[in-house]
């Protein structure tokens, strides 16, 4: 699935097109959207949120979700049919395997731009107070929690409780403030890093802990299980990542 950085490397690919403002002259796919409503309409801009890239018009939105293997093509296209494909006049954008959706409403009125990670407006103390009203939630649910930490995925979740020392099952309620507040810092952190790395193609080559099988600190075999509400891989060592309980 496509983390925050991905969508934000859609929406600069795109934005160097220069489409914004442009009119769509053709939609069409198979997503159970009206396609008429799209066709010459004015696109208003390309933003991205979390792990949802948004088409906005003059009073609507279609929001794009990557799900777990969605693709984009831009000015190509695959064999299969795409679930929508936009024709402008030089150029054409075609998205594959998402989900799409039309929202009745300006993305301004409806995404807390507070709680996208890799946004300008990122608020990392609402995060930390989201944190701290979710007490019993655990440390790798509260990373892909969407109202929290929204473009954090599983690559980012195994990384950051790596960085950070945090052992997956910590819940929230034991893990001290500052420790907290250090796991919210470095989420941010490394999803730049993540964005500069994707870019040059290495973001594998620096991957400590998701899909490894050894601790680079410990150099003993880590861990692998599917953990938390969403049953997502997790990878960690029980040596160096501490399971925080109350009082201790």
């Amino acid at each position: 699935m496509p983390e925050g950085p991905s969508i934000v490397i859609l929406r600069e690919a795109i934005e160097a097109l220069h489409l914004k403002g442009e009119t769509v002259r053709l939609a069409e796919g198979r997503a159970k959207i009206d396609m008429d409503r799209l066709i010459n309409q004015k696109v208003t801009d390309f933003r991205s949120w979390g792990k949802h890239f948004l088409i906005c018009f003059k009073g609507f939105t279609v929001r794009i979700h990557f799900l777990l293997f969605g693709s984009y093509y831009i000015d190509d296209r695959k064999k299969a049919p795409p679930h929508l494909s936009l024709l402008f006049d030089k150029h054409e954008l075609n998205f594959y395997t998402t989900s799409i959706q039309l929202i009745e409403q300006p993305a301004e009125e409806i995404y807390d731009w507070s709680a996208d990670i890799m946004a300008e407006k990122w608020n990392s103390r609402a995060a930390f107070k989201k944190l701290k009203e979710n007490p019993e939630m655990l440390a790798c649910d509260a990373l892909l929690d969407q109202d929290i930490f929204a473009g954090s995925g599983n690559i980012i979740k195994n990384e950051v409780l790596f960085r950070t020392r945090i052992h997956p099952l910590s819940t929230i309620a034991d893990i001290p403030d500052a420790k907290l507040k250090e796991m919210v810092k470095e989420t941010r952190s490394y999803a730049f890093d993540f964005l500069e790395w994707k870019k040059e193609g290495t973001l594998k080559k620096h991957w400590l802990a998701h899909t490894k099988k050894i601790c680079p600190r410990c150099n003993i075999p880590f861990h692998k299980e599917y953990l938390g509400r969403t049953k997502r891989r997790s990878y960690y060592c029980e040596s160096c990542q501490r399971r925080y309980h109350r009082g201790v």
